[in-house]
């Protein structure tokens, strides 16, 4: 028996919905409630305030903590814009106490290449909150709007970390994955065992900890992205070379803000602002 758009041919009632065919497709984020309501105003209040007032702290400036709440909000839209172009959406946006935030989907997405595209789509994005930060700047003149920049700049790039959860680990993992998996679970493993090291060595112990927790989440994980169509070779192109080029284009964001605070030459001042974000992630004193 075959039903039309008006039930049955034979004039049999339809047969009664199940809860299986109501309810949501299970390819929506593991672990994620059937609606994801998103985090709750007050609560997204409190934790937006307990960030900024760590980074207020941690930085030593006012200015930096707006800016780098600014630039992470910017950051994760990118990922809902782009959760929301590929179905994943619609995607709410959360923000973890002296972390940082995530933006979370309904679903996961239907193709390992969309998920390069949405990981990759924070830190793109995330660049445009250095449009009004150096509008700032230049209207007032003051160099802590600058520094601001930079570090709404090494948020983006830092990002592009291959660790995981990291948003790097998201755009190289699948490239790696389409040599052998097991290529990809060493690499993501070894460099996020690394992003701790460099959490703890830099005092960022919270940091690392984060990181700790989640290299341990991917050592026990089984599958690595189920049920996801894996990347084509011209795919997997693709995603190294966006790869690189949002990182390029982070890296001359950061360094390119920090150029009107130095002194010299341009040359001088690059080398200057190369310091700088040297020092940030701890490379050298």
């Amino acid at each position: 028996m075959t039903d039309g758009p008006w039930g049955s041919r034979d004039g049999a009632p339809p047969p009664a919905s199940t809860p299986a065919q109501n309810a949501v497709p299970e390819t929506r984020t593991p672990g994620a409630p059937r609606v994801d309501k998103g985090q709750s105003l007050p609560w997204a209040i409190a934790s937006t305030l307990l960030l900024g007032g760590f980074l207020w702290f941690v930085t030593g400036s006012w200015i930096v903590a707006v800016c780098a709440i600014f630039g992470l909000f910017v950051h994760e839209y990118g990922h809902v814009l782009a959760m929301n172009r590929v179905g994943m959406g619609p995607a709410k946006i959360y923000i973890i106490p002296f972390l940082g935030g995530l933006a979370r989907g309904q679903r996961n997405p239907k193709t390992e290449w969309d998920g390069v595209l949405v990981s990759l789509a924070g830190p793109a994005f995330g660049l445009l909150a250095l449009i009004p930060v150096v509008g700032v700047w230049y209207a007032t003149g003051d160099a802590a709007w600058m520094l601001g920049g930079f570090f709404i700049a090494m948020i983006n790039l830092v990002n592009l970390a291959p660790a995981p959860p990291l948003d790097g680990s998201k755009a190289l993992g699948p490239v790696l994955a389409k040599i052998d998996p097991m290529v990809e679970k060493a690499a993501l493993i070894a460099m996020g065992g690394l992003a701790v090291w460099w959490g703890v060595t830099t005092g960022r112990y919270i940091l690392a900890v984060f990181l700790a927790i989640a290299v341990l989440g991917s050592l026990r994980q089984g599958a690595w992205r189920p049920g996801e169509r894996v990347l084509t070779w011209p795919e997997a192109g693709k995603s190294l070379a966006l790869f690189l080029l949002t990182a390029a284009l982070c890296l001359a964001a950061a360094i390119g803000v920090l150029l009107p605070l130095s002194e010299g030459t341009l040359v001088e001042r690059f080398w200057g602002g190369l310091h700088i974000a040297a020092r940030f992630i701890g490379i050298e004193g």
